[in-house]
């Protein structure tokens, strides 16, 4: 019989998870700037608390603040049969070692002819919410499952969180789990299991419209599906979890439904993985279409400081309902 689900709140949930991570995988370690410091031994958000004493100095340790030297250490590290999970205090800074993700743990397999995995986890943060201005809050997906070799996590609740860095730390393919800073409090059920990768979540049944979206984004097309239904509108609304690999056939089989498709995300619009999936729907399922499909993104600027500014460049409930009202149209 399975145990029934736990409520936490995400950061606890990938807590739990780091936990068992390290219980399961002799070969795995945790490794970071301060994440036996900050946040009462646990980093920035929390999230490697009490994996040190636990586990000890060899398997949980303190780095130097070098994300270009880390990225590619874990890179060669995982190489070499180990199981690295890194901590990148901010996705913003992956950018400084950006060779060690891209060029070296994402292409490995490959320039090797197969002779060995880098079964690595880069774990950070994106997106807006808390004030962190231009530097601390981009929402990076798209960069990254734009790059052959790597898989791209978006978990948006505690149980995703949960199960689908289970999944990461398992797979042999270096992965980039991205949290969102905002939703660190967040509460929901965990199941305490892992959950594959490549299967979209149905967050919300519907009949009229598709939407797809992540993170934030995700929580606020749950609001305005609410306001929706109250006037004759019921949405589906679907979350990816990973982008790579990702679940098109999900979107399919929901727009063969509904006949209309709305993409949200954080991310900045052009050119972003909303694009992506709008894409492929229209050259593979177009003709289950009773409408254009809307995407909504962020606005073509830095995300500002200030809170007012801050809401104003990313796409709010209300810009939901306008999509969505939109392709109703």
């Amino acid at each position: 019989m399975n145990a029934a689900p736990k409520e936490m709140v995400t950061w606890r949930a990938l807590n739990g998870a780091m936990h068992q991570i390290l219980e399961d995988h002799p070969e795995a370690f945790v490794l970071g700037e301060d994440i036996t410091t900050w946040g009462t031994g646990g980093g920035t958000y929390g999230v490697t608390r009490g994996l040190l004493k636990k586990f000890g100095k060899e398997r949980v340790m303190d780095t130097p603040i070098s994300e270009e030297v880390l990225l590619s250490a874990v890179s060669a590290a995982a190489a070499r049969g180990t199981r690295p999970i890194l901590e990148i205090m901010y996705s913003d800074f992956a950018f400084l070692g950006f060779d060690g993700i891209i060029n070296q743990a994402a292409k490995a397999r490959y320039m090797f002819g197969g002779q060995f995995d880098t079964p690595l986890v880069i774990r950070s943060n994106g997106g807006s919410g808390i004030g962190k201005a231009a530097q601390h809050s981009q929402s990076l997906e798209t960069l990254f499952a734009h790059i052959p070799g790597l898989e791209v996590v978006l978990p948006g609740t505690p149980g995703d969180a949960y199960g689908l860095l289970r999944t990461a730390a398992a797979s042999d393919n270096p992965t980039i789990f991205l949290e969102h800073k905002n939703q660190y409090y967040d509460r929901g059920p965990v199941d305490l299991k892992p959950i594959p990768f490549g299967e979209a979540r149905i967050a919300r049944e519907g009949t009229h419209a598709t939407i797809v979206a992540t993170q934030q984004i995700l929580a606020y097309a749950m609001l305005a599906a609410e306001e929706l239904a109250a006037d004759g509108i019921e949405v589906e609304i679907i979350d990816p979890r990973t982008l790579f690999p990702f679940d098109m056939d999900a979107v399919y089989k929901s727009i063969g439904k509904t006949r209309h498709l709305v993409v949200g995300h954080e991310a900045v619009r052009d050119y972003g993985w909303g694009a992506e999936f709008v894409a492929q729907t229209v050259e593979a399922a177009w003709d289950k279409l009773d409408a254009a499909p809307v995407r909504i993104g962020g606005a073509r600027v830095p995300i500002p400081y200030a809170q007012t500014l801050e809401e104003a460049v990313i796409p709010s409930k209300d810009d939901i309902i306008a999509a969505v009202k939109r392709t109703l149209a």
